[in-house]
């Protein structure tokens, strides 16, 4: 008869923690690098065209911001949820992963939604023309509001690691009072009967005949 396999638990607790970190690892990048792809990929040129005006025409374009300033300030958001995970706990950081999570997605929504906008440049044609019925012509679209979904995808996977396994991730100490100041310790007892504990006491600057 074959011996039925003893669980080992110390293997298993020694899993979590690597696992944790893992998570807490990879949460950290995606959200770190999403973050500055939707950031650096909105300020690219999105699109570009020609206005006519007189006899001739203007090249023109549009960077993300000019279509839509929406993943920027999501990313922001995300950015700064990332950061808050660690300082929250239990039901508060389940609500900043979530709020994580949406940011992710909002950015790379609207992005996709301006991949193919030409109100940017209409707007721009007609300042530039002053006819307030101008559009653009022959308009094009780059590749940079992709780059921005796809930076709102890592954010987005960052928000779902958070939500999966941010329970088990640490968070701030909670030795440290919100204006930043360590709580202060409660003094060591002092036996006055033990010669070292006397000592001890004096090097921490202690009176070890004053009574708690």
């Amino acid at each position: 008869m074959s011996a039925v396999p003893v669980p080992q638990p110390r293997a298993a607790a020694a899993a979590a923690p690597s696992g944790s970190r893992r998570s807490l690892a990879a949460a950290l990048l995606l959200g770190a690098v999403g973050a500055t792809v939707v950031l650096l990929a909105a300020g690219q040129i999105w699109a570009e065209g020609h206005a006519s005006v007189g006899g001739g025409t203007v090249p023109l374009d549009a960077d993300g911001g000019d279509v839509t300033g929406v993943p920027t300030a999501l990313a922001i958001v995300g950015l700064a949820a990332l950061v808050a995970v660690f300082a929250v706990r239990r039901a508060g950081r389940v609500v900043v992963s979530g709020l994580l999570a949406l940011s992710g997605a909002g950015a790379a929504l609207a992005a996709l939604l301006g991949a193919s906008d030409s109100d940017a440049l209409d707007e721009k044609a007609a300042r530039t023309t002053g006819d307030a019925a101008a559009t653009v012509d022959a308009l094009t679209h780059t590749a940079w509001p992709y780059v921005t979904a796809a930076g709102g995808l890592l954010i987005l996977l960052a928000g779902v690691l958070a939500l999966r396994y941010g329970r088990q991730w640490p968070a701030m100490s909670g030795r440290y009072e919100r204006d930043g100041t360590p709580r202060p310790r409660k003094a060591a007892a002092v036996d006055p009967d033990r010669p070292e504990d006397l000592w001890k006491a004096l090097d921490r600057g202690e009176d070890p005949t004053r009574e708690g």
